[in-house]
C-alpha cells in the first residue's frame, strides 16, 4: 500500500476525479431533487472539477501543497451552483491544510478532508442534514479516527470512500423531500464518485464504467409543487474585491437576511456569493459596494422545475428512429474591427422575433432555442463578427447559458458578458434596459434586472399524459405557462389562452407584447390580442407574427 503520496500523485487523483463525475454527470443529475431541482448537479460538479483538470493537465509539480493550492483556486474560480461552491470549498480546505506539504500520509490526509469540512460548514449559513456537506463531514471524522492507527495513505482514503458511501446511504432517511423522492443525495452522490476515483487511481484500477443509479433511477420532478419553493431566484456572482482588508461582515449578513441557502466564499482578492432570494438586484446593489462583479448568474427556480417536470415527461416516451440532419461545421469567422463600446449577440428563433431583435439593436443572431441549441463555436463566431469592444450575449434559453459561458473565454479580443436570459421575452427587456452612458458592469446589472421584472407567458403542447401539480394532462392539450409555472390546461387553445390572460392581468400589466409561432393564423392570434385587450383593459398591447417553432404563443408582460 502507498504510504504517501507527492504532487504528481495528488493531480493524478484530481484528474480521475473529474473524468469520473463527468462520466456519471447525467446519473447524478437525475438525483437532484435537493431542496428541489434548481440545477444540475452533475453537471455544476464536473464543469467544477473540469476547471481543476484544465489547469493540472500540463502541470508537472512534485509539491503535494502546491498541487493542492493550484487545484483549489481553479475549482473556486470554476465552481457552478451550490454543489460546485461547495465542491470548491472542501478542495479550499484540503489546499489550506496541505499548504507545505511536499508528501502527504494517512494522518495528514485525514486532517486536510477536516479542515475542507471545517471551510465548507463555515461558509454555508445554514447547512441542511441529508447533502453533500453530511457525506464529507462523516467521511472526514472517520478517516481523521482510524488514520490514528494506520497512518498509511492509501489505507485512510480507501475508509473514506467506505465511510463517504455508508453516509450516502442514509442521506434518503435524513432530508424528507429525498425521502419522498426516494432518492440518495445527488451531491453526496457525485462526492462519493470523486472520491472512489481518486483511490482507484492512487492503486492503478481507475477505469471510466458507468454504474447504476442508488435507490432508484431517477427522481418523479412530478411529486413536487413548485410552490415549495421558498425563494424564486438562483443568484451567483463574484466580486473583485477592491481591498482585501475590507470588512465582509455586514455584506454577509445583509444578504442571509435577503433569502436562504447562501454560500459565502472570501479568498482575500475575490468573493464568490450564492444565494436564493426574491430580489437579486438588492443583493447585487448590496455587493457593489466591496467592488466589481463578474460572472452574474440569476436563474428562476420555478421555471427550472416546471421544465425538468415536462423534459422528464417527453423523456418517457418511447423513442422512434429518425433522420438526423447533417450539422454544417460552424462557420469560422475572424474578429472584425472594434468600432464602438457596446454590441449584442442573441439567441432567436423565429423571423418576426428576429426582426425585433435587431430594431432594438441586436448586431448578430444566432438561431436556436428550445430543441435547437447552438454550440459554444456558434455563439464565438458571432461575438467575433460583432464590431464592440464589450459585447452582451443574451442566451434567451437556459439550455444555452452553459454553451454561451464558454464562448467567453475564447474570445480574446472583446469583453463578453453573458445576460443569463432564459426567454425571449426576458431578452427583449434587458435590450431595452440597456443604457449607453453606463459601464458595462452597470449595464449587466440593470439588464438582469429588467429581464427579471418581465412576464413571460408560452402557449405549448403537451407530449404524453401525466400529473403534475395536481393536474391531469392529456397528450395534445394546450398548456398555458407564467414564468415557467403550469397555470392551466386544456383541450381548447383559445381557452386555454384565455386563462393565461387572466393570470397575467394579475399583476396589472402597462405593455404586452404578443408573439404568435408557427401553424397560429393571423385571425386567431388578433382573437388572443382581444382576450388579454379584455383581461387588461388599460394595457398596451403588441401582436406580431413571430414565426417560433414549439411555442403557439409568446407573451411578454411589463
Amino acid at each position: 500500500m502507498k504510504e504517501r503520496i507527492d504532487g504528481r500523485q495528488f493531480a493524478a487523483m484530481v484528474l480521475a476525479a473529474a473524468a469520473a463525475v463527468d462520466n456519471e454527470r447525467q446519473l447524478i443529475n437525475d438525483l437532484n431533487v435537493f431542496p428541489v431541482p434548481d440545477g444540475d448537479t452533475g453537471t455544476n460538479m464536473s464543469l467544477t472539477l473540469q476547471a481543476a483538470a484544465k489547469a493540472l493537465q500540463t502541470l508537472d509539480e512534485s509539491h503535494a501543497g502546491r498541487v493542492a493550492e493550484l487545484t483549489a483556486s481553479a475549482v473556486l474560480r470554476g465552481a457552478r451552483g451550490n454543489s460546485g461552491v461547495i465542491l470548491s470549498l472542501l478542495f479550499r480546505g484540503i489546499g489550506k491544510s496541505l499548504k507545505d506539504k511536499e508528501t502527504v500520509d494517512g494522518a495528514e490526509w485525514a486532517a486536510a478532508l477536516h479542515e475542507g469540512v471545517e471551510t465548507a460548514y463555515g461558509a454555508v449559513m445554514k447547512p441542511a442534514e441529508g447533502t453533500m456537506l453530511t457525506v464529507s463531514r462523516m467521511a472526514a471524522a472517520h478517516c481523521l479516527a482510524v488514520s490514528q492507527q494506520n497512518n498509511c495513505f492509501e489505507f485512510v482514503a480507501q475508509e473514506c470512500v467506505t465511510a463517504a458511501e455508508e453516509a450516502l446511504a442514509e442521506t434518503i432517511f435524513q432530508n424528507p423531500v429525498l425521502e419522498k423522492a426516494g432518492v440518495i443525495d445527488s451531491g453526496g452522490k457525485g462526492l462519493c464518485i470523486a472520491y472512489e476515483a481518486m483511490l482507484q487511481q492512487l492503486q492503478g484500477t481507475f477505469k471510466l464504467e458507468k454504474k447504476a443509479p442508488v435507490v432508484r433511477e431517477k427522481a418523479d420532478f412530478s411529486d413536487f409543487d413548485n410552490e415549495e419553493i421558498t425563494f424564486l431566484y438562483c443568484t451567483e456572482f463574484i466580486i473583485l474585491r477592491d481591498s482585501a482588508n475590507s470588512d465582509v461582515h455586514p455584506l454577509r449578513t445583509a444578504l442571509d437576511a435577503m433569502g436562504d441557502s447562501m454560500v459565502f466564499v472570501d479568498d482575500e482578492s475575490i468573493i464568490k456569493v450564492h444565494l436564493h432570494t426574491d430580489h437579486p438586484g438588492k443583493a447585487i446593489e448590496k455587493a457593489l459596494t466591496l467592488g466589481q462583479l463578474t460572472a452574474i448568474k440569476i436563474e428562476n427556480m420555478r421555471e427550472q422545475h416546471t421544465e425538468k417536470v415536462i423534459t422528464q415527461d417527453a423523456a418517457d416516451e418511447p423513442q422512434v428512429d429518425t433522420p438526423q440532419a447533417v450539422e454544417a461545421e460552424p462557420k469560422k469567422l475572424e474578429p472584425v474591427k472594434i468600432t464602438k463600446p457596446y454590441g449584442f449577440v442573441a439567441v432567436v428563433a423565429g423571423d418576426g422575433v428576429a426582426s425585433v431583435y435587431r430594431d432594438l439593436g441586436a448586431d448578430a443572431l444566432i438561431e436556436g432555442g428550445q430543441t435547437m441549441n447552438p454550440s459554444t463555436d456558434d455563439i464565438v463566431a458571432q461575438i467575433n463578427a460583432t464590431p464592440a469592444e464589450t459585447v452582451f450575449v443574451l442566451p434567451n434559453n437556459k439550455n444555452i447559458i452553459m454553451a454561451a459561458d464558454q464562448a467567453v473565454p475564447l474570445c480574446t479580443t472583446r469583453q463578453v458578458i453573458v445576460v443569463p436570459t432564459k426567454t425571449i421575452a426576458m431578452g427583449i427587456g434587458a435590450l431595452m434596459a440597456f443604457d449607453p452612458d453606463s459601464d458595462a458592469s452597470a449595464n449587466a446589472t440593470q439588464m438582469m434586472e429588467a429581464a427579471s421584472a418581465v412576464s413571460t407567458g408560452q402557449i405549448t403542447y403537451a407530449a404524453r399524459n401525466s400529473t403534475f401539480d395536481g393536474r391531469d394532462i392529456s397528450e395534445g392539450d394546450h398548456m398555458a405557462l407564467l414564468n415557467g409555472q403550469l397555470v392551466h390546461n386544456e383541450a381548447d387553445r383559445l381557452a386555454t389562452c384565455a386563462a393565461l390572460a387572466g393570470k397575467m392581468a394579475e399583476s396589472r400589466p402597462s405593455f404586452i407584447t404578443i408573439f404568435y409561432g408557427e401553424g397560429v393564423e393571423a385571425e386567431e392570434a388578433e382573437k388572443v390580442e382581444a382576450l388579454y385587450g379584455n383581461a387588461c383593459p388599460d394595457a398596451e398591447i403588441s401582436i406580431i407574427d413571430g414565426g417560433q417553432p414549439v411555442y403557439y404563443y409568446l407573451i411578454s408582460a411589463e
